[in-house]
């Protein structure tokens, strides 16, 4: 396996230096009848190759890496669909043909507009027409069976739901809070003292009654201007540390003096603040019921795989 993977790593990182026909004649697995080249595998995992490429352009050892746990993790897909796609044959399910037909059609309008651009497509990525039928049967054939046999079956009650809430507290914990409006006066260097004067300026009116509102849709540059400032609600953990001082302090209601930063002044308006505290579970029940049904998608297929495995003969190269 070791040395497949290390011929098929140089010849994504050398071609066409290597021919393609060095690793399109072997087979890494069959299932049943049906065999898994080693060209398969290289062209199921070609996106996410590219993208590695891209990613770990200047790191060839973890690109390596990366692309040889992707080259595994592209067989195993392609093992699964041909379990399921035999399970299909000798379940005794059955597929109209019109059924493809729909399919096709449906393809052509969604992404070819016509026949015409289709089949100059398919020609031009050295594929058939049937071979582009059989592709789209499949895709329907193994997302038909998936979803019968992992999707339908999860059912997430309320009882998992607040189970898991009480037993993961930590994961909904939400630091001190503060909602806060803000006047951003940007600067053109860190000796700025125009931006200075201007924010103290503003705050000397802000104390005569001036609306903190208004003047941040006047004076403010930050990119909530047109909404007077209005920041929401900010765990302070998340606020720069000259921010987070300067909120610590202000009662709700209250506004800062200038806060005075490298790149910008500040004027903080405090609206209110929440102590450190877990999100009710009100507020997160779609998040577990979605975490758990993912956890229960996956125990589900891997329960079916590997039932369909101990059914049927594959064989690794």
């Amino acid at each position: 396996m070791k040395s497949f993977w290390f011929i098929l790593v140089l010849a994504t990182l050398l071609a066409p230096a290597v021919s393609r026909a060095a690793v399109a004649d072997g087979i890494k697995a069959v299932v049943n009848a049906s065999a898994i080249t080693f060209a398969e595998v290289e062209d199921y995992t070609r996106p996410a190759a590219d993208a590695l490429r891209r990613q770990f352009a200047s790191q060839p050892d973890v690109f390596q890496q990366k692309l040889n746990e992707a080259l595994n993790d592209s067989l195993e897909q392609l093992v699964e669909r041909q379990l399921i796609l035999h399970s299909f044959d000798t379940e005794g399910y059955k597929l109209p043909e019109s059924v493809i037909d729909e399919m096709v059609q449906e393809r052509i309008r969604d992404k070819f507009s016509d026949r015409v651009t289709l089949m100059k497509t398919l020609q031009a990525q050295g594929v058939t027409f049937e071979q582009f039928r059989k592709q789209m049967r499949e895709q329907y054939i193994e997302s038909a069976l998936r979803n019968q046999n992992v999707q339908r079956e999860i059912v997430i009650s309320p009882y998992k739901v607040e189970n898991f809430y009480l037993a993961n507290q930590a994961k909904f914990s939400v630091d001190d809070q503060v909602k806060l409006r803000m006047i951003v006066i940007p600067k053109t260097s860190a000796d700025d003292t125009n931006a200075v004067k201007l924010a103290q300026e503003i705050a000397v009116k802000i104390k005569e009654g001036a609306s903190f509102v208004e003047m941040a849709t006047v004076y403010s540059q930050g990119s909530q201007q047109h909404q007077g400032g209005d920041w929401g609600w900010i765990e302070t953990g998340k606020l720069r540390k000259e921010l987070a001082e300067a909120a610590a302090p202000l009662a709700p209601g209250q506004t800062s003096e200038a806060i005075n930063t490298d790149d910008s002044v500040y004027l903080m308006l405090v609206e209110e603040k929440k102590p450190a505290h877990a999100k009710p579970l009100a507020d997160v029940r779609g998040e577990i019921e979605k975490s758990l049904r993912v956890q229960q998608q996956a125990q589900l297929q891997k329960q079916w795989i590997d039932g369909l495995k101990k059914k049927t003969f594959i064989r690794y190269f």
